[in-house]
């Protein structure tokens, strides 16, 4: 099944525009956990099953894993989360960007080695260093646009030169993403933007250039994006389209062996709060 498919039936069967990022510090789990080899992956796990009702994505964030060599753990995560809950579309958060050449191998390594539904690519080196992405035929391929850190406006609120006119930089990457890139290879009509939640106005910008491409929105929770204004500025006209990301809101709710019991309760708050501005 396309990503697209399966993001779509996520928003449909679990009512939810919520994505829960994964992004595990095992300085933060739990004290009954600390001690184990496979903490990472049990945290995550738990996680994962008391909050897969209520989402429509879940979003490990490589550098997580690979900092702690738990690249075993992420592959025994995906595999369970297709297992356990299939249909629930795991993106892989790499960012990766270079040539082409080594975009083949970060992509045979987030599609084969993890086998995830979609990952994050860096947009930085241009088409040809994207193009790889695209010959993985039914896979999400999510380009930074407008990204929700402070220091995203250094370079993508910048004007670029285009024709007669100027644009600003996310603007252009949203241009070419909806109007070149995703028509592109094997895979046509399976790229997502990245535009932060901390920017509603440039979300509701991005969401007029793109129509009804799916945008993956970080930055409520944790990093103060107010979700009303998110999802009035980034929604469809069908009232999906987005992919809201929470992490450390949700993994960390609670700091005994209930915490994802707690992390449940937060996840249905938020997904709830979405819904109420759809």
């Amino acid at each position: 099944m396309k990503f697209t498919e399966q993001l779509a039936a996520a928003w449909k069967n679990n009512d939810s525009l919520l994505c829960v990022g994964l992004d595990p510090d095992p300085a933060k789990f739990p004290a009954h956990l600390k001690d184990k080899p496979d903490a990472i992956f049990r945290f995550c796990r738990e996680i994962v099953d008391a909050t897969a009702d209520l989402a429509c994505a879940f979003k490990p964030q490589i550098a997580y894993f690979a900092a702690r060599r738990a690249e075993d753990q992420l592959e025994a995560l995906i595999a369970h989360i297709h297992d356990k809950h299939p249909g629930a579309p795991v993106i892989l958060d790499a960012k990766r960007g270079d040539i082409g050449s080594t975009a083949e191998q970060y992509a045979i390594e987030a599609f084969e080695r993890y086998q995830a539904d979609a990952v994050t690519v860096n947009p930085y080196m241009g088409r040809d260093s994207v193009e790889p992405w695209l010959a993985w035929k039914d896979k999400g391929v999510i380009l930074l646009c407008r990204t929700s850190n402070p220091g995203g406006s250094d370079l993508q609120f910048l004007k670029a030169r285009v024709g007669a006119g100027e644009t600003p930089v996310f603007e252009q990457v949203a241009r070419l993403v909806a109007e070149e890139w995703n028509t592109l290879g094997a895979n046509p009509g399976q790229c997502a933007l990245v535009v932060g939640a901390t920017f509603p106005a440039e979300l509701a910008r991005v969401r007029a250039i793109v129509g009804d491409m799916p945008l993956l929105v970080p930055g409520i929770g944790a990093q103060g994006g107010d979700i009303e204004a998110t999802v009035k500025a980034g929604r469809t006209g069908a009232g999906t389209g987005l992919m809201i990301n929470s992490s450390r809101a949700i993994l960390y709710a609670g700091k005994g062996e209930d915490f994802a019991a707690a992390a449940r309760q937060v996840a249905l708050e938020t997904r709830d709060a979405i819904n109420r501005f759809r």
